[in-house]
């Protein structure tokens, strides 16, 4: 009931909430999209990447060449730039998943680092410097805002539920058993290749999702900005802080990111290192994120995934 009410609410903003407050939420939904996807992948996939971000900037490119140069409306453009960005992780994993551990990490930065090497070479999307979305140009600054904001608003709920869904079926708990121990999974009957492959792609889906969204708001994209490393860095401070491995981990942690970038990104260095001993001391006080500290003290669960093991006979 409070659930509804609330995505009602947000669903109306538009008609009476003031362009700067549309603007965040769309900021912070780009934030928890991202964030819940590497969430997806590391905390319930165990594959912990630092690369993600080479998804997030091609979401990005994929929505300005389909907006710019295709003719095709760049909010239709996002739904593209996410499913075009799914299948080029197909290829994209080929080479990951021959690293395991440590070298997939490193491995998976690398790969982004190429993407956007080879990206700032490409003069006719902007080269280094980058370019601007002229596709919506024609439409009244009121409309693009509202829009970009439903579109977001629609973003967030869809990845939520999609998420939630996958998690309480028998294939999120094929990919918790493949997490905690691969080996056994597999002599369990579990494909683990097939899931981890599943699971990476989704995943790619929902940062190249968050990244054309991000960009349709921004307005601008170059290859610095679209796959600069700290978009993974940050994902992988509000996913700690929040909570690894629970859905509302993301949301906590990106309504807190967003909050203090807002406040506080004018201190540059401080700023950084506020960051990092905020994330240190999370890490030794609340060793699993803020929310599993509350869920653990009061149970609250907004969206429970856990399984209770019923004995044959009792209710």
């Amino acid at each position: 009931m409070l659930m509804g009410l609330t995505l009602l609410v947000a669903a109306t903003l538009p008609m009476w909430g003031e362009s700067s407050w549309m603007r965040d939420f769309v900021e912070i939904a780009c934030y928890f999209i991202f964030a819940m996807m590497w969430n997806l992948l590391a905390g319930y996939g165990g594959m912990v990447s630092i690369g993600q971000q080479v998804f997030f900037g091609l979401g990005g490119y994929v929505m300005l060449v389909c907006g710019n140069f295709a003719g095709i409306n760049p909010f239709i453009a996002i739904l593209i730039g996410a499913l075009v960005t799914g299948l080029l992780s197909i290829p994209i994993s080929w080479v990951a998943f021959r690293l395991q551990g440590g070298y997939f990490a490193i491995g998976s930065w690398v790969i982004s680092e190429v993407v956007r090497l080879s990206i700032a070479n490409v003069q006719w999307v902007g080269g280094g410097s980058g370019t601007s979305l002229t596709a919506l140009r024609g439409i009244d600054k009121a409309t693009r805002e509202s829009t970009t904001y439903w579109m977001a608003l629609a973003c967030v709920v869809m990845s939520i539920t999609l998420v939630y869904v996958f998690l309480r079926s028998k294939q999120g708990l094929a990919l918790l058993a493949i997490r905690d121990n691969e080996t056994a999974a597999k002599s369990q009957g579990v494909a683990v290749g097939r899931m981890k492959l599943a699971v990476y792609v989704v995943a790619a889906m929902g940062a190249g999702l968050a990244g054309a969204l991000y960009f349709v708001g921004n307005l601008r994209i170059s290859p610095d900005a679209a796959f600069s490393v700290n978009w993974t860095a940050f994902a992988i401070f509000m996913v700690v802080i929040g909570g690894i491995g629970r859905i509302e981990g993301p949301i906590i942690g990106a309504l807190i990111f967003w909050g203090l970038n807002k406040f506080f990104s004018d201190f540059g260095t401080w700023y950084l290192i506020g960051l990092g001993l905020l994330a240190i001391f999370t890490t030794i006080y609340f060793k699993q994120g803020l929310w599993g500290y509350v869920q653990q003290r009061w149970g609250i669960s907004l969206f429970p995934i856990a399984r209770k093991l019923q004995l044959s006979g009792h209710p």
